[in-house]
C-alpha cells in the first residue's frame, strides 16, 4: 500500500565505477550505492572493480549488484567475491531465478513495454515476484538497464493499492529539476537515479549527487509539512 507521511524516501546512486564516486556518493548521503555487472552498459564495471569498489563503502550504506540474464555462474561469484547485500535483477529473470540463490533481491519492472502497457499489467508482472524487497519501476527501452526516461506514474496506481505490494523504488529520467515531483505524484519508497548525476557515463558528479539529494530531502519535508 502507498505509504503514509511522515516519510523519508531513501535514494541509491547506481552505475558507480569510480572509488572517489563511491566515497561522493557517500558523503552526499546516499542510502545506497549500486554497481554494474551487465558487460553492455556504458557503466559496466568488472568483477574485479566491484569487490575494489564494495570495499570502498561503510557501513550502513547498502550495497546493489545489478544484473541482466547473468549466469548462475557469475551470479555466485558476486555473491562470494563483491558480497552484495541486494541483487537487482534488470533482465527477463523469472522469480524462481531471483529467489534461487536464497539471497535479498530487487526486482526491476520496464514499465510502458508490451506486457506493462495499463495499470493492471504493470501489477500483474510485479505480483509474480513477492519474494522480492523492492520492485523498482523504469522506463521501457529496447535494451536493457536504465532508460534515461519517465514514464506515467498513474500506471503504478493499481501496484500501490496491492496488499502484498513490496516498498516500490522509483527510477527513469529522475534529476534534480524532476524528483520532487516525481516523489509527490508517486510517493515511493526510494528513487533511483544514474545518469542525472553523471559529469558523463559512468563518472559521477559529486555537485549533482548533493544537488539530487537536496532535491529529495526538500520534497519530502514538504509532503510530511502537508501530510
Amino acid at each position: 500500500m502507498m505509504q503514509q507521511r511522515p516519510w523519508r524516501t531513501r535514494v541509491k546512486f547506481c552505475g558507480l565505477t569510480r572509488e572517489q564516486d563511491v566515497t561522493a556518493a557517500v558523503a552526499a548521503g546516499a542510502d545506497a550505492v549500486g554497481f554494474v555487472l551487465y558487460p553492455k552498459s556504458k557503466r559496466a564495471v568488472s568483477l574485479e572493480q566491484a569487490v575494489t569498489l564494495r570495499q570502498q563503502v561503510p557501513a550502513f550504506v547498502t550495497v546493489t549488484a545489478l544484473l541482466v540474464n547473468a549466469s548462475d555462474a557469475l551470479i555466485q561469484e558476486v555473491l562470494t567475491r563483491v558480497k552484495p547485500d541486494l541483487l537487482q535483477f534488470h533482465g527477463d529473470e523469472t522469480a524462481a531465478q531471483c529467489e534461487r540463490y536464497g539471497h535479498p533481491y530487487m526486482r526491476a519492472i520496464r514499465v510502458g513495454g508490451p506486457n506493462t502497457r495499463t495499470a493492471a499489467q504493470v501489477l500483474a508482472v510485479a505480483s509474480a515476484y513477492e519474494g522480492a524487497r523492492a520492485w523498482l519501476f523504469d522506463t521501457y527501452a529496447s535494451g536493457y538497464g536504465g532508460s534515461g526516461r519517465s514514464f506515467d506514474y498513474e500506471l503504478l496506481t493499481a501496484v500501490q493499492q496491492y496488499e502484498q505490494c513490496r516498498p516500490l523504488v522509483l527510477a527513469g529520467g529522475l534529476q534534480a529539476a524532476t524528483v520532487g515531483a516525481a516523489i509527490a505524484a508517486a510517493q515511493p519508497y526510494a528513487v533511483d537515479v544514474s545518469s542525472a548525476i553523471e559529469a558523463s557515463a559512468g563518472i559521477k558528479s559529486p555537485a549533482l549527487m548533493h544537488a539530487f539529494m537536496t532535491a529529495v530531502l526538500q520534497a519530502d519535508s514538504a509532503g510530511n509539512q502537508g501530510a
